[in-house]
């Protein structure tokens, strides 16, 4: 599992309401197949349906090609060893498994649900699930206390014909043998020259150590060190699974084993390793430290003492992060996609090879983009690929699948291997990633300073915490301390803990300031010097965006108390608009990432407005790390029918022409022709060369509308509308908002406002 004992990033409240609303859960099922018409369900259900039974019933692998079977894992768990809590029984393990199962369709379009068998006895839950075992095309056992994950795990792998995998022992295997191969590789050592040392002796420590060995690290250069000492040959009080690992080797304890060690791998708990111990370790030394939440010894321990070592932890605080989502996903699509027996080790060494490898290619720039700019490439603090990296997904799977092929596991063969990989980029889902890549560029940017303009309101108290806590800048609240302080105590909050600053623009220090300068900005425009003294006094939202202008915050949110036009008024009495100024909508459904504009600015552009709508909202796209291609669209397709709009569309194409923009745009036309390149062959002169991705509505009606019908629908997400152009990054949410969406608008707020600064 990823890490989720790491630093809180939200509150209590917030995880229950984000795993309670809008609906409890978080996986729900949708058909794939359309159930519109009598004709439909007839097909779907009775009689239709007796065919494929039929089918299925002479022979039993037609599952695979008449069911979801091929691409459907169940997550299964008893609840003995939930993450790092213990065993809190089957039913506590839901939350996790669910998570389980949205990180499968997240990351590799795995088709996933959970299950919790409520028994602790290893022989019953056996049994169950050899039972219901063929329902599914794999098996992810989860959260199962060490040593009965071992047994179960194996007599399952021989009663079930399908792949059986507990990623709490082998996908931690797999990331960090991975990230030995380049550790290796880096410190100018060969694996069966390494001597390694392993502290903490469980599920993963001991899945570790032999995936190591199979990788190449010599047995003999192996010492197992469990919370009795060393494991050694004769030593009593040991199990089969650590008998197996056992060495003829004089120490016994965890210090005198690491003296001379090349590599030492850390499962076990905080402290384990002192900064002694790494002391006498080989010339560059290879330290895993992978307890969570707290590593064995952290990276700045080590490096006090090491200037020359190579650390991963389990966090992602630190460089190198072993995280096992990026394993599981891509091991079991690998296996799904050629119908595999099992999951062998050939497989899984395949796994860690092409992480490895995969690490050492030059970075894309979409991963690059979530860090602002900043270049990762391979070396100490880089061993490990990201996983956010959108590669993973067409990169890991081959290897994997041709491993199963050569071992003899696969049922279907992959015959054209660069058609697969073909096929594994349209998975790709960029919606998800998309504020996953901004929130990331956000925490790599220098801090920024967002100001919650109605910073008295419940929720925005509670998005300014989660905000400062999921370490995306510093929030100012603006409005009066008592209150404030009172709203948060009710809301579950430590207020003293939170670190936010409050600014009651009623007592500022900087009154008199703003008012002088707003003063001298709006004098000649019928305002008298009291009516800006009582903006800068008795409004909050011309207080906060004259601390934006005036250097004492980046920028802004506000939104939730007013609607928007009564606040983009009162924001621009204050800030310039430095670009075109534009509303942009980001419409995230089945796959695809869409950009719609203008949908809050301009209600029935011209031509010359309409280019440059584009021009803004290509160059915001292009800051977000996607490559704009830009449809304008109309009810007329290239003139037919004719009509007043479409002919300010081909107006605006012309004045794009004549400027020589350097992104891809097109038309006027029906959506239909924007998205589908398919259907684009009777207009062979259109000069998209993909989907396009930025639409260009014709009207601020046209686009309000679509976008909230969509959004009303199902089935998709709105972002926005988001402000840009201004002077300073103000984004305005919806009344009411949620705490998520002011996060989610704070978040594009810091990140606008770093990228018009070039960080």
């Amino acid at each position: 599992m990823p890490d989720l004992t790491d630093k809180q990033t939200f509150s209590d409240q917030d995880a229950l309401d984000f795993h309670q609303l809008p609906a409890p859960g978080k996986i729900s099922m949708a058909p794939i197949k359309p159930m519109a018409t009598q004709r439909d369900l007839s097909l779907a259900y009775s009689p239709g349906v007796a065919v494929p039974v039929l089918a299925i019933a002479e022979d039993a692998d037609k599952a695979y090609d008449y069911t979801s079977k091929g691409n459907l894992v169940a997550v299964i768990s008893n609840g003995t060893a939930i993450l790092g809590l213990g065993n809190l029984g089957h039913m506590a393990s839901k939350p996790v498994m669910e998570g389980k199962s949205v990180l499968f369709k997240r990351f590799a379009d795995v088709d996933s649900f959970d299950i919790e068998v409520k028994t602790t006895d290893p022989d019953e839950f056996i049994t169950v699930v050899k039972n219901i075992g063929d329902t599914w095309g794999g098996i992810n056992l989860e959260d199962i206390k060490s040593p009965e994950c071992f047994e179960i795990e194996a007599q399952l792998q021989d009663l079930l014909d399908i792949p059986v995998f507990h990623d709490d022992q082998h996908g931690t295997a797999i990331i960090s043998t991975a990230g030995l191969i380049n550790a290796a590789h880096i410190a100018g050592k060969k694996l069966e020259d390494l001597k390694v040392v392993l502290t903490g002796a469980g599920a993963a420590g001991l899945s570790s150590i032999g995936l190591m060995k199979a990788a190449g690290v010599k047995h003999e250069n192996t010492v197992i060190v469990d919370r009795d000492g060393v494991v050694y040959r004769g030593r009593g009080q040991m199990d089969q699974w650590k008998a197996a690992h056992a060495t003829d080797t004089p120490h016994r304890t965890l210090a005198e084993a690491m003296v001379g060690a090349d590599v030492v791998i850390g499962l076990s708990a905080k402290g384990a390793i002192t900064k002694e111990m790494v002391a006498t370790m080989a010339p560059n030394p290879i330290i895993f430290a992978m307890a969570n939440p707290d590593p064995e010894i952290t990276p700045e321990d080590v490096q006090s003492v090491r200037s020359d070592a190579i650390i991963a932890t389990g966090r992602s605080d630190y460089a190198n992060q072993v995280n096992n989502v990026l394993a599981f996903p891509y091991l079991f699509r690998g296996a799904l996609d050629v119908r595999a027996r099992q999951v062998n080790h050939e497989m899984k060494v395949a796994c860690a090879q092409a992480l490895a490898a995969l690490a050492r290619e030059d970075v894309p720039d979409e991963v690059a983009a979530a860090y602002r700019g900043r270049k990762l490439k391979f070396g100490r603090d880089y061993i490990i690929p990201t996983p956010f990296d959108p590669r993973l997904i067409w990169y890991i799977p081959p290897f994997v699948a041709q491993a199963a092929m050569d071992s003899g596991v696969a049922r279907m063969p992959i015959e054209d291997m660069d058609a697969y990989r073909t096929g594994l980029r349209a998975r790709l889902d960029p919606s998800a990633a998309l504020m996953q890549n901004i929130s990331g560029a956000v925490r790599a940017a220098p801090n920024k300073r967002v100001v919650f303009a109605e910073g008295e309101e419940t929720s925005v108290i509670r998005a300014a915490w989660g905000f400062k806590q999921a370490e995306l800048g510093t929030p100012i609240l603006i409005g009066r301390e008592e209150l404030i302080r009172k709203n948060a105590a009710d809301a579950g909050l430590n207020f003293d803990e939170m670190g936010i600053e409050i600014v009651n623009a009623r007592v500022s220090e900087h009154n008199t300031e703003y008012t002088d300068w707003l003063y001298d900005k709006l004098q000649r425009r019928g305002y008298l010097r009291r009516d800006v003294q009582r903006m800068i006094n008795q409004d909050r939202n011309y207080f906060a965006a004259a601390m934006c202008a005036r250097g004492q915050a980046d920028c802004m949110v506000t939104g939730v108390t007013r609607n928007f036009n009564m606040v983009l008024k009162e924001v621009r009495r204050v800030l310039d608009v430095k670009e075109r100024m534009i509303g942009l909508s980001i419409l995230l459904a089945k796959g695809r990432t869409l950009f719609v504009a203008d949908t809050s600015i301009h209600e029935l552009p011209g031509a010359e407005e309409l280019a440059e709508i584009a021009i803004q909202a290509a160059a915001t796209v292009r800051k977000l790390g996607k490559t704009p291609r830009v449809a304008f669209l109309s009810y007329s397709t290239f003139g037919n029918p004719p009509g007043e709009r479409g002919e300010k569309v081909r107006e605006a194409i012309r004045i794009l022409d004549a400027k020589g923009v350097d992104f891809e745009y097109e038309g006027e036309m029906p959506p239909e022709l924007a998205l589908d390149p398919e259907q684009r062959a009777a207009y062979p002169f259109m000069r998209l060369t993909g989907h396009a991705n930025v639409l260009v509505m014709p009207a601020i009606h046209s686009a309000a509308i679509s976008t909230r019908l969509v959004q009303s629908l199902g089935g998709a997400t709105v972002i926005g509308p988001l402000l840009v152009g201004l002077e300073k990054s103000v984004q305005i949410v919806s009344l009411g908002a949620s705490v998520s969406e002011i996060i989610t608008a704070a978040t594009f707020a810091a990140y606008e406002e770093g990228a018009a600064e070039g960080e």
